[in-house]
């Protein structure tokens, strides 16, 4: 009994020592974490998100406020890069809709570090994600996407392309306060779908605005994936390309050529050309439109995306929701994003009050006015300006398929440097290549609307030849 008195009494200074050690450590690495938070917004800083990864960088979300009088405040969440964080560039990375959220989308199923895991209530790593290349910026644009909001409903009157690119570019002077060690980055703007719009708009207005100093953002170049770009063109390759791949039927197909010209203000005018088009919609809805050869979400109660998509008989513009695969992702980030414990961590609310997420906001998609035509003006204003300009599509996408977008890029009539070509990735075929005299032009072999989502590390190869400025491997090494 005397002996294990002794060890008793040995022992408990030992366990508070090292009680005391822990507490040292634990006190120093707070004092690290929170100077190391002084390059952002410590007060957005995330640091306990149910079922995140440990991961060795930081990252932030939060609100920006970007019109005080009305109340308006856009979402984003931020991850530093894995490595080299303060030289590495910064890349804003949009999703389209209009409506549909780049958290659960960008960020949470395709580029990001962290991937809503099948069950909902956890989150895996990726270790395909862009953050190992960049720091990256996700925009929930514009209000009434994902987590961002208005507190003046006459604003949800008046969305359109013009509304959401002065709203995002007021937005990154404000995160730039936020984050000023980044204000002098290099500066690139990605996104995919209806980005195609909102990607171009905002980086001619940074262009324009880069006139007045103080306002300068050191812009560098634009990524496009599958992106909606010329209204007219987009709509001609949709329709060939479900022609093409036997979706339609030849009837349907020669319809549509014979009746429907896209190019006019009304197309739908045409009653043969409209019937026409809602047999190819018709036919959509029974698979996944977005990636032709995979599975739809079959689970109980659960609406796949194809079921989505519509065709307003009153406007001229796309069907935009976008989807991708696994089939059933979207519901997992449903799951995920309308949890109290995570709302709180993301800064979104205080834990007592959830606030509804939707993955994309289908009254936004439906009151969205004033959208261009076409940015493919603003294609050559950025080319001429000597911006890099990058532009690819997922091979099995029926939405904004490959076709729509070499008829819209062929009407620029850009001087050819590199003819088309194969690139290759682990000594496979990766998709196809062509480089014209400031644009860059490729395709991915079986990929669908959202390409991450299929071709992860094929993504990620080509995401750092954009960076890089260098062409994609031409031969099998």
């Amino acid at each position: 009994m005397a002996l294990v008195l002794k060890i008793v009494f040995l022992i408990i200074p030992i366990m508070i020592c090292l009680v005391g050690f822990e507490s040292v450590v634990d006190a120093a690495r707070k004092r690290q974490y929170e100077e190391k938070s002084s390059f952002g917004d410590a007060k957005d800083l995330v640091s306990d998100l149910p079922g995140q990864p440990q991961v060795k960088f930081q990252h932030y979300a939060g609100y920006v406020t970007v019109n005080e009088n009305n109340g308006r405040a856009l979402f984003y969440w931020f991850y530093e890069a894995t490595t080299l964080p303060d030289e590495k560039p910064l890349v804003l990375w949009l999703n389209g809709g209009p409506g549909c959220s780049s958290v659960g989308y960008g960020a949470t199923q395709e580029i990001g570090p962290f991937l809503v895991d099948s069950d909902g209530r956890g989150l895996k790593f990726n270790s395909y994600s862009w953050n190992t290349e960049a720091n990256l910026l996700f925009l929930e644009s514009p209000i009434g996407a994902g987590f961002s909001y208005s507190n003046t409903s006459g604003d949800y009157d008046i969305l359109g392309d013009d509304f959401a690119a002065n709203d995002a570019y007021v937005f990154l002077h404000e995160w730039f306060l936020k984050f000023p060690s980044y204000r002098t980055r290099k500066f690139y703007i990605a996104g995919e779908s209806y980005a195609g719009k909102y990607v171009p708009e905002l980086a001619e207005l940074i262009h324009d605005k880069n006139k007045d100093p103080s306002l300068f953002i050191d812009l560098k170049g634009i990524l496009l994936g599958n992106p909606e770009t010329c209204d007219a063109e987009d709509w001609k390759g949709m329709v060939d390309y479900a022609w093409s791949h036997a979706v339609v039927s030849d009837e349907t197909h020669k319809t549509i050529k014979e009746s429907c010209d896209f190019y006019s203000n009304d197309p739908w005018k045409n009653h043969d050309c409209s019937q026409a088009v809602d047999e190819v919609i018709r036919q959509y809805k029974e698979i996944d439109m977005y990636s032709l050869y995979t599975s739809v979400c079959i689970q109980s109660g659960a609406q796949h995306k194809s079921t989505l998509v519509t065709v307003r008989s009153s406007s001229n513009m796309m069907p935009r929701v976008m989807g991708g695969y696994d089939p059933c992702m979207d519901d997992y980030a449903r799951s995920y994003y309308n949890r109290l414990d995570v709302q709180k961590a993301l800064h979104v609310g205080d834990g007592t009050n959830l606030r509804n997420w939707t993955i994309c906001n289908m009254t936004l998609f439906y009151r969205w006015s004033g959208s261009r035509a076409s940015v493919l003006p603003i294609y050559t204003k950025l080319i001429g300006a000597g911006l890099r300009i990058w532009v690819y599509s997922g091979d099995t996408d029926g939405r904004v398929p490959f076709m729509s977008t070499r008829y819209s890029l062929s009407t620029l009539g850009l001087p050819i440097t590199m003819a088309w070509r194969p690139w290759y990735h682990q000594q496979q075929v990766g998709g196809w290549l062509q480089e014209y005299e400031g644009l860059t032009f490729a395709t991915f072999r079986g990929a669908g609307h959202a390409v991450p989502i299929f071709k992860r590390n094929e993504s990620l190869v080509f995401f750092s030849s954009f960076l890089s400025g260098n062409s994609l491997p031409f031969e099998r090494t």
